[in-house]
């Protein structure tokens, strides 16, 4: 059948039947002529498919991939709505860039990133480039798995990232815990002694909370259901006044969740920002103290008081060792301290060895035994 227009259509179509399975496509073009080239084009890559030429679709551009992409990331993300909003808004800068926008997947190379960090650069900071260059380098692998483009460009963040290295003293914990706001007084005491996101705590919910300890456990409990990662499910021990200030709370909470607004829906992670930039105006703080650095502090402490990375790392719920590893600094006295309970550790096995070649003990003539008493 030759192409065709619909009733107050301006693009052009075509039909056929094909192995007895009716084919109809718009072509989206006002020229008759390259219509019909589409349609013949169409039936020659049906041909090709039957004798195992199978052409791969052209690769899409940024910007109408873009709508599969937070299709993937909505339903992936369906219990996160900042991460939603968050992918949706760093996609948007991207977007503003034509010459992004409009290449194709396969056609986003090394230069043409080069070409757009240095474009972005000149109106924001690196840690906002490295966002949109995340979101990209997501996007693009997403395409790759699908089976969309062949290869993902390397992308590499910039460099002199700014982190918020914000940590309370006891004396400034104190004077923000005296003037804050509930329910924000008695979040900030959760994070500060068991380091729960801001988003864990506030979907905390009573079953979840369990004041006397278990098993021989000295402390009560709590369990992280869900969070960022997939590392965030884990269960934390509850200090004495984490318990003390659950325990209050429980005697007039009527809701399922530990922190709730109106209605007795979780509370807005906004409302908690809001509250949280009110105090620390009142109390002449820096900006970098942010409602995260509550658990930024309890992370720091415990790297200050010895705990190891991995240790930090569960309770965290980081997702890799690395991030944990920033919390820990030792000191020169810990690292002499190290070689310590090496050397007296070595010091050891040499006694119970020279106990046993002087017949203190049975005399055993593997080595490998001596060595591992």
């Amino acid at each position: 059948m030759a192409v065709y227009k619909q009733q107050e259509s301006k693009f052009w179509w075509y039909k056929f039947t094909w192995n007895g399975q009716s084919i109809r496509r718009s072509t989206k073009q006002t020229n008759k002529r390259v219509a019909e080239q589409m349609e013949a084009a169409h039936k020659t890559g049906l041909a090709k498919g039957e004798v195992g030429i199978v052409e791969k679709e052209p690769a899409p551009t940024l910007e109408l991939f873009s709508e599969r992409f937070m299709q993937a990331i909505s339903v992936r993300s369906a219990e996160k709505p900042r991460t939603v909003a968050f992918y949706q808004e760093k996609l948007n800068r991207l977007l503003e860039y034509p010459k992004m926008a409009r290449a194709t997947l396969d056609a986003i190379d090394e230069a043409l990133i080069e070409e757009y960090v240095k474009e972005r650069r000149k109106q924001v900071a690196p840690a906002t480039v490295n966002r949109q260059l995340a979101t990209l380098r997501r996007a693009l692998r997403l395409a790759h798995e699908w089976k969309v483009i062949d290869r993902v460009p390397r992308i590499r963040l910039l460099q002199g990232e700014r982190t918020r290295e914000f940590v309370l003293t006891r004396e400034i914990e104190a004077k923000y815990l005296e003037a804050v706001p509930e329910p924000l007084a008695d979040i900030a005491i959760l994070m500060l002694d068991t380091g729960l996101r801001d988003g864990e705590a506030l979907a905390l919910k009573w079953t979840d909370v369990h004041m006397q300890p278990a098993g021989g456990a000295k402390f009560g409990y709590l369990q992280v259901q869900k969070g960022k990662s997939a590392k965030a499910r884990r269960t934390l021990s509850l200090t004495a006044r984490a318990v003390d200030m659950l325990t209050a709370r429980s005697k007039t909470s009527s809701s399922e969740f530990v922190f709730c607004g109106r209605l007795g829906k979780p509370i807005l992670v906004t409302s908690l920002d809001h509250q949280h930039s009110k105090v620390r105006a009142s109390l002449k703080l820096p900006a970098d103290f942010v409602v995260h650095s509550l658990r930024h502090t309890m992370l720091t402490r415990l790297g200050l008081l010895g705990v190891d990375a991995f240790t930090i790392m569960k309770i965290a719920g980081h997702s890799s060792i690395t991030v944990s590893q920033r919390y820990v600094h030792p000191s020169p006295e810990s690292v002499e301290r190290a070689f310590e309970k090496l050397e007296e550790s070595r010091q050891g096995v040499a006694r119970i060895g020279v106990g046993i070649e002087l017949g203190i003990g049975e005399k055993l003539s593997d080595p490998k035994i001596v060595v591992n008493c």
